[in-house]
């Protein structure tokens, strides 16, 4: 079988028969795979997009596929102006999907399986500084209960280092206040446990015994809105905007930002990127050296000071 998936060309087996297998793939990206149905949603596209593209060239009907029909797709991707990150995004969707028939037995080899994903440029992670975090910290209002929410939730992102959505979908009984301890359900439905500091905790506390109470809760989740429903990820964004504003900064964050801040400032410290990548639920630490760059600076920084050359 390894063999055969080294092989750049696949046998017969009609586009049309392929693309029927497109809800199926879904089902088991969403059921095995534990990915999100959002992302789910975006790969079904992608694929649509592939199948519709030999449509347009009336040959849908075609009875097999190989690598340089993966290639001339990829061109037309590019020649209508689509950024590296949409063709690699493109791209890992066709390999998923043709791997899956592969197993299902409709291909004997993956056509895809030997083209390279674009390189894509590395774009250091937008940060807030201690002072910038600790200004916008405090700007929530705690004499009001929407207030208290959003402060407490805030300190979360930035405790924790939760992706938004990770914090939209944090239960009540997902925090062990006696331990101390968050649990996190990420990407891929992968769970990872991160620890919370003693300020978070005692916000957490309160809110828990008095001020979430507020919001009637209807919700089983930490966070509510008015409604005593759990947040959206679009009111996240929206509360960041805000209180980035009030706080007089003017680039352009999200909630995101406090997780690249989380890293940074663990970093700056003197944390070990490994432990950094397991308090971000990073799969492959390829994904948390982009934070590096803290170190160098620091590094660099040093040098700087105590190096005799460079102090003359």
């Amino acid at each position: 079988m390894a063999e055969k998936n080294l092989s750049s060309a696949a046998p017969a087996c009609p586009l049309q028969t392929l693309k029927k297998q497109i809800p199926g793939w879904g089902d088991f990206l969403l059921a095995q795979r534990g990915l999100s149905m959002r992302t789910v949603v975006s790969y079904r596209q992608d694929l649509e997009n592939f199948f519709l593209f030999w449509e347009e060239l009336g040959e849908s009907d075609k009875a097999s596929l190989d690598e340089h029909d993966i290639f001339l797709y990829l061109a037309w991707l590019r020649g209508r102006k689509n950024a590296g990150r949409t063709l690699a995004r493109r791209l890992s969707a066709l390999r998923g999907f043709f791997e899956y028939a592969l197993e299902e037995g409709l291909l004997d080899a993956n056509p895809a399986a030997l083209l390279e994903s674009p390189r894509l440029p590395r774009y250091l992670p937008e940060v807030l500084s201690r002072a910038e975090m600790e200004r916008l910290l405090q700007l929530p209002d705690m004499r009001e209960k929407c207030g208290r929410r959003d402060r407490c939730l805030l300190e979360m992102l930035y405790a924790a280092g939760l992706r938004v959505s990770e914090v939209c979908n944090l239960l009540v009984s997902d925090v062990d206040m006696q331990r101390g301890l968050v649990l996190v359900s990420g990407k891929g439905a992968k769970d990872r446990l991160v620890p919370l500091h003693a300020l978070v905790l005692d916000l957490l506390q309160q809110w828990l015994e008095h001020w979430r109470a507020d919001f009637s809760p209807r919700s089983r989740h930490l966070f509510l809105n008015r409604s005593g429903k759990g947040l959206t990820r679009q009111y996240v964004w929206k509360m960041v905007k805000k209180y980035a504003l009030l706080a007089g900064i003017r680039r352009a964050i999200s909630p995101h930002t406090f997780r690249h801040s989380f890293a940074t400032h663990l970093l700056e410290g003197g944390a070990d990127l490994r432990s950094v990548q397991l308090l971000l639920g990073h799969a492959d630490i390829s994904a948390t050296e982009i934070y590096t760059h803290v170190q160098a600076g620091r590094l660099h920084a040093l040098h700087r000071q105590f190096h005799p050359r460079s102090q003359s």
